[in-house]
């Protein structure tokens, strides 16, 4: 079993040695071989020191990849994705918030049924601000109503998915709150399970919220197109 856990990183210098840690205890008694690939998107605290810090301790399972600007999370996706040596993909939030002790049971989903090229996380209780979490049920309402792509929850960061699969979409800025209906809308089966959600333990969300929603109403627009254009020269 291999796989390469991708986290976009912006001024994140409280959380990362953290987070690294608990995925490290996560995976203790799973029979795998995998790779942590640390994007820094551009941090202007001390999180790309951190980060490189942690490669040279286990340069063979901490790999870095620095953004020289702020790309935001879906290139920085897209690079990680990029660069990493396995097929199969887990992305996770840098913040903390997703809890890497889920990373096991979205494994075993994936890789037991060779049918499903993405597992996702939905996040049953979470610990946002209430406007946060408003603004982000409205928009999961409107993208499934229009992409019926079964998930209720695309906004969750923790994921398992095929990275051959995931190299044919159209890159678009945002398309990672999407790839639920970009697989599905590709012909691929999709799954979902419940995960755990956390505060945020320091630090501040550095996305915005109703901004986000607007443009996610774009991005809305741009998938609809693509898995059109998909299907057309599919049929």
């Amino acid at each position: 079993m291999f796989f390469s856990i991708v986290i976009p990183i912006y001024n994140e210098e409280f959380n990362i040695n953290l987070l690294v840690d608990e995925i490290y205890n996560s995976l203790n008694n799973f029979n795998s071989k995998f790779e942590i690939i640390l994007v820094d998107d551009s941090s202007e605290d001390k999180s790309l020191q951190i980060i490189n810090e942690l490669s040279k301790q286990n340069p063979k399972i901490i790999k870095v990849v620095k953004n020289n600007k702020n790309l935001g999370q879906s290139l920085s996706l897209l690079k990680g994705i990029e660069y990493s040596s396995y097929q199969t993909i887990i992305t996770i939030d840098g913040d903390g918030q997703n809890n890497p002790k889920d990373i096991p049971f979205l494994l075993d989903k994936f890789f037991s049924d060779k049918r499903i090229s993405l597992v996702g996380g939905i996040r049953k209780k979470r610990k946002d601000s209430i406007v946060k979490i408003i603004s982000s049920k409205l928009a999961n309402y409107i993208r499934r109503k229009i992409l019926d792509d079964d998930c209720v929850d695309t906004g969750c960061s923790l994921k398992v998915f095929d990275k051959g699969v995931f190299m044919n979409f159209p890159f678009f800025n945002g398309m990672h709150r999407f790839l639920p209906a970009l697989f599905k809308g590709y012909g691929s089966k999709t799954f979902f399970i419940n995960v755990d959600h956390r505060h945020r333990r320091y630090g501040y969300s550095k996305y915005g919220t109703f901004g986000r929603l607007f443009n996610g109403v774009k991005d809305l627009i741009k998938v609809v197109k693509i898995i059109k254009q998909f299907k057309r020269n599919h049929a």
